[in-house]
């Protein structure tokens, strides 16, 4: 009966949706490429492409993602108000993720070591190089948050794109990785991957400015390369007369689409749900492969 002349006091547990899980453990993009991975296989009709290769690409992307995020909470200065929701997470349990990338570490390289194709040396320098440039670029360009980092952003789209390609050009022992550099299908998948990684940072910095001119530039960095491969998309599948590589660039066409749709909802949404759904813009279009690779679609 005293009950009612308490105050309730109802305490707020600082936990984080489910949804925004992925996010916060740096799973997405691991879980991207290795998505995309399966589809390169297909497309480049790979018989042979055992689990190994689905394992060392996802643990050395999700290693990338954690170390660069340690990073930028270190560049940060440490102060936590400052700092995103993912960033704060892998401080807050900075522990486990040493853990965890110490195994991670060790379990790739024994899998590069002991199952990966002997070609995979041969490229693991070029990539080593990207990986260095990107961390490089992460501690020299300027925290400036009026600058969108173009740069860093083109080298990290390109160098995902690179990382998860490769994986499955390992398996095309009669192509040099020149051709893989120059096939249709990982110079598309490449730009998609360089507008997905810089569309966060021009909503963000869309966001902050207020100079209508600034905000039409930001506006159009995205709009113009997504129509431009949206149509390059569009065309590389209607000149494919074998229909083999149509459903990789119907994924394409599909993932540009999606970019564009949510760019022009993003002022309905968060920063933090915008971040899970442009995952999402680079997941839905496998399932649209999926159903493209059927042989009875059209």
């Amino acid at each position: 009966m005293f009950l009612r002349d308490v105050p309730r006091v109802v305490p707020t547990l600082n936990r984080k949706p489910l949804w925004l899980l992925p996010n916060l453990l740096s799973l997405d993009a691991p879980l991207v490429a290795m998505a995309w991975l399966y589809v390169f296989a297909k497309t480049w009709r790979l018989g042979y492409h055992p689990w190994e290769a689905y394992a060392s690409l996802g643990l050395a992307v999700w290693i990338i993602y954690v170390l660069d995020r340690l990073l930028d909470a270190s560049l940060a200065g440490g102060t936590k108000a400052e700092l995103e929701p993912r960033h704060r997470f892998h401080l807050k349990h900075l522990k486990f993720f040493r853990i965890a990338l110490l195994l991670a570490g060790v379990t790739v390289v024994a899998l590069v070591v002991m199952r990966m194709p002997i070609a995979i040396y041969k490229h693991l320098l070029l990539g080593g190089v990207m990986v260095a440039g990107f961390f490089g670029l992460s501690m020299l360009s300027s925290q400036d948050p009026r600058e969108v980092p173009h740069t860093k952003n083109i080298l990290a789209g390109f160098t995902f794109a690179f990382g998860t390609a490769m994986t499955a050009h390992l398996y095309r022992y009669e192509y040099d990785i020149y051709d893989m550099f120059a096939s249709r299908e990982f110079l598309c998948f490449a730009v998609l991957c360089i507008l997905n990684i810089s569309a966060i940072d021009l909503w963000e910095h869309d966001a902050r400015s207020a100079d209508v001119e600034t905000k039409a530039s930001d506006e159009l960095a995205l709009t113009l390369p997504l129509i431009v491969l949206a149509t390059a998309s569009l065309l590389y599948a209607l000149m494919d007369e074998e229909r083999a590589s149509r459903p990789f660039f119907y994924a394409i066409l599909t993932g540009a689409g999606l970019l564009y749709l949510l760019n022009r909802a993003r002022a309905n949404f968060q920063i933090d749900s915008l971040r899970v759904m442009a995952d999402l813009v680079l997941l839905i279009p496998v399932l649209v492969f999926l159903v493209a690779s059927q042989p009875g679609f059209r």
